[in-house]
C-alpha cells in the first residue's frame, strides 16, 4: 500500500504540485473506522484551500466532516 501510496503522491507532486498532503487511515472505532476494512486517504493541500488546516483530513471538505445526524448523536453515550 506504500508502494501505491508513494507512487500517487509523486503522480499528483507532477500534475498539479501540491504544498503538501495529508496522509489517513481510520483504524477501529475509536478512530472514527465504521466499516471494518483498510484503505488509506491521501488528501493533496494547497495553501488556502482551508481556513484553518489544523485537525487534518477530517475537516478537508468542511460540510462533510461532521456527518453525524441527530438520531447518531443521540445514541453517544
Amino acid at each position: 500500500m506504500f508502494e501505491l501510496l508513494n507512487a500517487s503522491r509523486q503522480q499528483l507532486q507532477t500534475e498539479f504540485a501540491p504544498s503538501g498532503y495529508n496522509i489517513g487511515i481510520n483504524d477501529g472505532a475509536a478512530a472514527g473506522q465504521t466499516i471494518h476494512h483498510l484503505h488509506m486517504h491521501l488528501i493533496p493541500r494547497f495553501p488556502g484551500d482551508s481556513t484553518d488546516p489544523r485537525g487534518g483530513v477530517r475537516w478537508v471538505i468542511p460540510e462533510k466532516a461532521d456527518y453525524w445526524t441527530a438520531a447518531d448523536r443521540a445514541q453517544i453515550p
